[in-house]
């Protein structure tokens, strides 16, 4: 039994917070009663007479799966923010160099398998047109759930981290040179998570591969590529018209900028652009623009 769990300290002046739920087309509504009774199948939420209650919503992922979402703002806003550190991709990708074999394991449900702590469970209530349920486990969307999870699993691996594993979040990548080494390290690494109590997602991973995808990163035994659907995506993009837009697009490159070749200079466009756009509220008419954008594309 893993003897993690997860508590929501709050400010000293935090106000208890409620809101009426929110409205679901029909097949939502359906998607929602269906997760509710597999929820409480689970024993992961029960019913709840807590004051506090978020307002439920559903992500639709790319495999036309709705993913359930609790609007936990109100809640996330008093909380008392952990600080624990994070990993950063660049200094993980860097332990890859010269290895052959890799696995990718993806924890079920992570958020799902940390306890929260019996007394800040009611903290956790949403409401439905369903009912009123709090979880027992640890929900998807509490500010502080990364970094419960995060530190669970350092714990778990710290002997191990960055010798012949990482791990951001849920997902986990193990790495050898030879396969009979790969070995070794696969069986200590899932005989920790079977000691902890950490279930793995069958259908997500990957065993003993010369090439895998972590991080959104392509990982093979001859480096570190972009993944070529992200290569599409950002060649496909259309070019921004307003600073929202181009925002959202240097979110995804900035993310990859070790790929782009003068990424810096791509950058000094883009403050050129900010301040022209506070005077002309449009990046249209700014001559640079798809030039520069188009050459960003190029590059990768």
């Amino acid at each position: 039994m893993r003897d993690v769990e997860h508590s929501i300290e709050l400010v000293r002046d935090y106000r208890v917070h409620h809101q009426a739920p929110y409205r679901l087309s029909i097949p939502e509504g359906t998607e929602l009663k269906r997760h509710l009774e597999e929820l409480l199948r689970l024993g992961f939420i029960k019913p709840s007479n807590s004051p506090w209650g978020a307002p439920v919503l559903f992500a639709r992922k790319a495999d036309e799966y709705f993913r359930l979402c609790i609007d936990y703002r109100g809640l996330n806003r008093y909380t008392v923010k952990n600080c624990y550190p994070m990993p950063h991709s660049d200094e993980l990708f860097d332990c890859l160099a010269g290895n052959r074999f890799f696995t990718k394991i993806d924890l079920r449900s992570g958020c799902y398998q940390i306890r929260a702590a019996a007394a800040d469970q009611p903290k956790t209530a949403f409401r439905s047109r369903f009912g009123h349920y709090e979880f027992m486990v640890m929900p998807f969307g509490l500010t502080n759930a990364p970094a419960t999870f995060q530190k669970a699993m350092n714990d778990i691996f710290r002997v191990i981290l960055e010798h012949y594993i990482l791990v951001y979040l849920d997902g986990i990548l193990v790495y050898s040179r030879t396969f009979a080494e790969h070995l070794r390290h696969l069986r200590d690494v899932l005989d920790r998570l079977r000691r902890h109590g950490f279930y793995a997602k069958l259908s997500k991973c990957c065993f003993a591969q010369h090439k895998v995808d972590f991080l959104r990163h392509c990982v093979s035994d001859h480096g570190l590529h972009m993944d070529d659907a992200k290569i599409t995506a950002i060649a496909e993009w259309a070019a921004p018209t307003f600073t929202k837009q181009l925002r959202s697009f240097l979110g995804v490159t900035n993310y990859y900028s070790n790929f782009i070749r003068g990424y810096a200079s791509f950058m000094d466009f883009v403050t050129i652009s900010s301040a022209y756009f506070r005077r002309h509220h449009s990046l249209t008419t700014l001559p640079c623009t798809v030039p520069c954008l188009c050459r960003m594309m190029v590059s990768l």
